[in-house]
This record gives C-alpha cells, structure tokens and sequence, in this order.
C-alpha cells in the first residue's frame, strides 16, 4: 500500500471538477424535489391520494421503488429512487477510469516503477470515489433537514445513497480486474448496474400483485438500500448488507489483481482470424462490428423504458385530474395540450437525453480507436480519414435515432392501449420520440468538433449531456430563467405531443449540427494521428 497518499491526491487533482460537480448536485436534488412537493401537495390529504395512487401503480413502482406512506419525507425518499442508479454508474466509471483505463494507457505501469505498492492505485481509486459519496451523503443530510425533514430519515436517506455508489464502486474495481480493457470494464461494470436495477424493479412490481417473485428485490442493492424506508420505518439493517457486500468487493477485487499480470485481465481477450471475412473489409463494416453490441444494449434500453413510461400515463392522468398543480407542473415540463400529453411531451425529452448520452458514447469510440492504435493502423492503409470518421459517425447519427424510433413506438403501443386509443396515440408518442433528434444530433456534433480539434478534450463532451439532464431535472421546478433553459438545445424542440409545431427549430439544430459536425471533421483532417 506504499504511495496510496500520493495516489489519492493524484486522483483528487485530475477529478478535481467532476468529483464534487457530481456528489453536490446529485446531493441537492432531493431537497429540490421536497420543495416541488411541498407546492404540489400542500395538505395531508394531497399527499395521501397521491401515495395511494402511486403505490399501486406499476410504472410508478417500477421507476422508483415501493412507497409505503405519505409523509413528505417518504414522497421525497420515493421520488428519488432513481438517484441511486445514477449515484453506482458515476461510482463504477470513477474508479475504472483511475484503475483500468490507467493501466491500459501504460499510466499504471509508469508510477508502479516507482516506490508504490501493487494494490496503491486500487486503494486510491476506492477511496477516493467511497469518500466522493460520503460527500455526497453529507450534503443530502443537510439539504433535506434544511427543508424541515427530520434528521433520522435524513440521514438514513443519506447513507442509503452513499452506500449504493460505494457498492458500485466495488463492481468497479472488480470489473477492471476481470476485463482486458477499459471498454470491457466499463460494460461488465454497466451490465451489473442494469440487473441490479431489473432486479429491484422485478420484485418490487411483483410485491404490489401476487408477490410470487417479490424476492428478487433482495438479490439487488439497489433494492437493499430501498428496503430502508427513511422517514417512515426507518430500517437501518438492510444497509447492513451493502456495508458487508462492499467490503467483500474490495476484498476480491484485492484478490484477483495479485492473480494477473499488469496490463492483463483474468478474461483474455479471444484471438481473431488471420484474415478478416470479406464482409468485414470496408469502414462501415469494421464500424458495425465495433458498434453493434453498443447498439442492441441501447435498443433493448429503449424499448424497456418505453414499457415503463407508457405503463405510467394512465395513472398521470387519473392523478392530474384531482391536482391542478401537479397539472400545471407537467405543462411547464412538456406539452400545453392536457396533463397525459404534457406528461408524454416529458417522457419524450428524457428520453431524448438518454438517446443524446448514447450518441456521444458512439462518437468517443473514434477516441478510443485512436487511444488504443487501432485508429492509425487503419489509417495506414489506404483508407481516408473522412471516410474513416464517417463510418463511426454513422452510428452516432442513426444509433439513436433507430433506438428513439424502438422506444416511440414501444410507448406509444403501450400508452395506446391504456387510453383505448391505439390509432392516435401511437404517431403522437413516436413522433414527439423522433422530434427530439435534432437536439440529440448537436450534442453529437459537440462531441465531433472535440475530437476532432481537442482530442484530449473530447470525454468533456459528457458535462455538455450533464447540463442537460440538469437542467431537465431542476429547470422548472426552479422556474429557471428562459435564457438559462435555453443553453439545452432539447429546450427549443416543440413540446410534441400536445405543443405546436414548428420547422424552425429543427432546422436551426440541424444545421448547428452540421456545422459542428463539419469543423471537427476539418480539425481532424489537419491535426496529427494519434493526438499529441
């Protein structure tokens, strides 16, 4: 363990900007969604309609979790239980990046010829991203007791969220030990973040029918820490088990790394063919053959979550109907055409972001083409660079749009069905899905225009999608000014379904996006491969 100090302030100074931008503003959402309640439902009875409401619904339960009361303290802790998710695939990133992605850079090797024990950087990655969320636990505590919330619920809330991203952070660091490469580890991490979140969601849904698989929610974390139930029964055992679970995370990720070579995973990766098929000999196949697993995970996402928002409108409207306030909170969200459309035209810029974070996770493959060689081993040939960078950019501009079209058209049945209106509620729900491409597209460019003038700059292009969710989350419950709300290019897409349509804004997006698109195209065809 020599040289852990110098490690975690290694750490600390490259994360020095995303490691508290994450835990602050992940640590004050919940307090912005206690005061959004305290406005929607100002009276006991309010919020007892809307629990009863919600508990039984399972949209609602499969997004967040059970809701066993009607204080606001559990409104808010159930409200949040999506944070938790987002909390772990922060976690998990965090310490793959400062373990596998180091050691697959030659970083690793580098400082380990120096007086610093085998297993430093590993304890300084898990520190630091453990002590990430213990910061982020803090300023949740705070921030809910200033809101009048009692201090046991509080703080069990708190250590609930902080415990899920420390178990995370564990899946991490046993994924970099597993996987040959960052991209690997990343996906192992991300695959197990998923069916932790399935899992909790299968058992929970399941708990509010027959209940015959309700015990899934015990195999997950996630569904551990949402076993607590802060402000209400206030259970601090089930955390018991994340605390215990972390600890024998660590312990193996310890153990596996003292079983393989630096540079190495415990998985080798499966040698290729001499030869390449002759299918697998032009740009776009190579492209397709690097893309698509990426791919059919995003679909598959898309078409799970369109299930789950389309499961939830019929009780938006029914909820709605009783609260005018909560109407009027969906009208500032999306549409001004009735609460369900506004509801959707919400759903349908969520789920344009989501699209956007696949959009620029495709894109960054050209820099982890470059990173790793493989870029300028093509390029060495006689492929061109255009042509080269076209063929990724394919997918950065039809992947989401074919997972937008899944997801529209899975939400749209489903919503259809629920309404008794399958015939008009279907091009409604895909086309404001489809709608949010333009948006989706510039973000995209963004992440162009880095690669291709500022390759060292390029993962910036995560903080572009960052401020968008951000603004989603907290903008109209803030009623943030029109100019700040503004800096999301999703702002300016009509509120489809329900809004009216205009081609200007589509037009204007589409060609900021061409025009972005085009100066990373130009920069990279005059810098140097790979960058210095």
């Amino acid at each position: 363990m020599t040289g852990t100090g110098r490690l975690i302030r290694l750490v600390l100074r490259r994360d020095r900007l995303l490691l508290p931008l994450w835990a602050v503003v992940l640590g004050l959402v919940p307090a912005l969604y206690a005061s959004s309640f305290k406005d929607l439902f100002p009276t006991a009875a309010d919020r007892l309609e809307y629990a009863r409401v919600s508990a039984g619904n399972a949209g609602f339960v499969g997004l967040y979790g059970p809701l066993h009361g009607s204080d606001l303290g559990e409104l808010v802790a159930w409200r949040g239980g999506f944070l938790p998710v987002m909390i772990g695939l922060f976690s998990l990133l965090t310490v793959i990046r400062h373990t596998r992605a180091d050691e697959e850079a030659g970083r690793t090797e580098l400082i380990g010829a120096g007086v610093v024990g085998r297993h430093a950087g590993l304890a300084a990655a898990l520190i630091v991203t453990w002590g990430a969320n213990v910061l982020l636990g803090l300023i949740l505590t705070a921030a809910m007791i200033a809101q009048g919330l009692p201090g046991t619920g509080s703080v069990l809330m708190a250590a609930g969220f902080a415990l899920v991203g420390c178990v995370f952070a564990g899946v991490g660091a046993v994924a970099a030990q597993v996987a040959a490469g960052a991209r690997s580890a990343r996906s192992i991490a991300v695959v197990a973040l998923g069916v932790a979140y399935v899992l909790r969601l299968a058992g929970d849904v399941s708990a509010i029918g027959g209940g015959a698989i309700s015990w899934l929610s015990w195999l997950s974390p996630i569904g551990w820490v949402q076993q607590v139930f802060p402000y209400g029964a206030d259970r601090w055992w089930p955390g018991a088990l994340a605390i215990a679970f972390t600890a024998l995370l660590a312990q193996a990720a310890v153990a596996l790394a003292s079983r393989r070579d630096v540079g190495a995973g415990l998985l080798a990766p499966r040698p290729g063919p001499a030869r390449a098929a002759a299918g697998l000999r032009g740009p776009v196949a190579l492209a397709w053959r690097l893309h698509r697993g990426l791919l059919a995970g995003w679909i598959a996402g898309f078409a799970a979550l369109g299930l789950v928002f389309g499961a939830v409108v019929r009780s938006v409207a029914d909820l709605t109907a009783e609260n005018p306030e909560l109407a009027r909170m969906f009208e500032r969200m999306g549409g001004a055409s009735g609460a369900t459309d506004s509801f959707l035209a919400g759903v349908s810029g969520v789920m344009g972001l989501v699209a956007a974070a696949y959009a620029v996770q495709a894109t960054l493959r050209m820099r982890d083409e470059e990173s790793s060689g493989h870029a300028e081993s093509v390029l060495a040939t006689a492929q061109g660079r255009l042509r080269w960078m076209g063929s990724h950019l394919l997918f950065s501009l039809a992947g989401p749009a074919l997972a937008l079209a899944v997801g529209g058209a899975v939400c749209g049945v489903v919503t259809g069905l629920a309404m008794d209106d399958l015939g008009g509620e279907f091009p409604a729900v895909l086309g404001g899905m489809m709608a949010q491409l333009p948006a989706v597209w510039v973000l995209a460019a963004l992440t162009v225009l880095l690669f291709g003038a500022v390759p060292g700059a390029a993962p910036a292009a995560w903080g572009a999608v960052a401020a968008c969710v951000l603004l989603l989350l907290v903008g109209a419950t803030l009623d943030l000014s029109q100019w700040v709300m503004d800096v999301s290019p999703f702002t300016h897409i009509p509120h489809l379904p329900g809004g009216e349509p205009s081609a200007t804004p589509f037009v204007v997006l589409t060609a900021i996006a061409v025009v972005l698109a085009g100066a990373g195209l130009a920069g990279f065809r005059r810098r140097d491969v790979p960058a210095t």
